[in-house]
């Protein structure tokens, strides 16, 4: 019996991606999969139900996608706790189930996917290694977030970003400083320079120099020892309060100067560090803007309040949440070029799911498997949890 594949409809509020888009369906066809969407799964990220049957899958009803072999969703349990619940009665022992499901965090999520007897793989988890690049669901999802957080940060400040010289006289260039280039703060910068800025840019990873510079922004450096700041896989470590509290000090003069501030420093599974207190804010001048897209781990500035628009003495600053999900038609493509990277490597040349777990990959994203959670990393942070620990 052919391998069937199920796209649920996201619940979670306001999300508007899908997990696989119908140029992937056609792709995972030819692999000898059939594909059940269900219905108006993709149209909030611009892909009607006809693209999808036009690329071989077949529109179905929620029941029935869930009852596939592999369902693929962008929110599974643990990162849509409340709406998610339902879906668990749907699912199936021995059923395989990809997508974000925040498993460093959700261990009620993570229990409850192992009871149910589901393969959970959590595309969170995808290890940094060349193979699995492809794979990256967080970097392609952090690419859409730096852009967008540079058009929020241009749409609230009250000035043009590009210098101009018109008959009206000389507009200079608004300063734009990025704290964190990662994924999303290279494209924040990129973004902000190809509308006209002048950025800056920190990292306490010093080997990220180089990149900052080749995109035309200034690297900041601060006088702190940050050589142990690079954890596995190129991540930011968490580092100890003198760190932090150093660093504040040193960033408050740089902080001053700026029009825009974006800040996207960012843990796995950790609350975002606080990088800007409400005293460095507040040393803008007022009308200043920061974007601050590590809201929805509890931002990254101590005024941030993720979904909201705090101003403070005069300075706007934006706690955006499920950044990518506002510009859902790329984000749903790129989401959805990495899940069909991940399943051609479980689907075999017959058809048939061949989960390897000597894999490294696999290995790396598999929570849950035959009614228990077996990811080394996510057992040692529940084990290590308060009682009642998780959501």
């Amino acid at each position: 019996m052919a391998l069937t594949i199920g796209v649920p409809r996201e619940t979670f509020p306001g999300e508007r991606r899908v997990a696989l888009v119908p140029r992937s369906c056609e792709v995972i066809a030819k692999l000898g999969a059939g594909i059940v969407i269900e219905n108006s799964a993709g149209a909030e990220a611009g892909f009607p139900d006809e693209q999808y049957v036009a690329r071989g899958a077949r529109i179905g009803s929620r029941s029935e996608v869930f009852q596939t072999d592999i369902v693929v969703q962008v929110r599974a349990l643990g990162a849509n706790p409340d709406a998610g619940r339902t879906d668990v009665s749907l699912m199936r022992s021995g059923q395989l189930v990809l997508g974000l499901g925040e498993p460093l965090t959700a261990f009620e999520a993570n229990s409850a996917l192992a009871r149910a007897g589901v393969s959970f793989l959590s595309m969170e988890l995808v290890p940094r290694i060349t193979r699995a690049q492809s794979m990256d669901v967080l970097s392609s999802q952090a690419t859409i977030a730096g852009y967008r957080a540079v058009l929020l940060a241009a749409t609230e400040l009250p000035k043009l970003f590009p210098m101009l010289m018109t008959a009206a006289g000389t507009i200079t260039a608004a300063k734009v400083l990025v704290l964190g280039a990662g994924v999303a703060g290279l494209q924040a910068i990129a973004t902000a320079r190809r509308l006209g800025s002048v950025v800056s840019a920190y990292d306490v990873r010093a080997a990220v120099k180089e990149q900052i510079e080749s995109l035309g922004a200034k690297f900041v450096v601060l006088n702190i020892d940050a050589a142990a700041a690079e954890g596995q896989g190129g991540y930011a470590k968490a580092m100890g309060e003198d760190f932090y509290r150093k660093q504040r000090e040193l960033l408050t003069e740089v902080i001053r100067e700026q029009d825009v501030l974006i800040t996207t420093a960012a843990v796995p599974g950790k609350k975002a560090p606080i990088l800007v207190t409400a005293q460095m804010a507040g040393a803008m001048a007022p009308g200043s803007v920061i974007v601050d897209i590590a809201a929805e781990r509890g931002g990254n500035c101590e005024l941030t309040r993720p979904g909201e628009t705090v101003i403070h003495q005069g300075i706007h600053i934006l706690g955006p949440t499920n950044v990518a999900s506002a510009m859902p038609y790329h984000a749903s493509q790129m989401y959805s070029a990495n899940v069909t990277s991940l399943l051609k490597l479980m689907i075999a040349k017959d058809g048939t799911l061949k989960l390897n777990r000597e894999d490294e990959i696999i290995q790396g994203t598999l929570v849950t498997h035959n009614k228990e959670v077996v990811h080394a990393q996510v057992t040692e942070t529940m084990g290590a949890a308060p009682a009642g620990g998780g959501r």
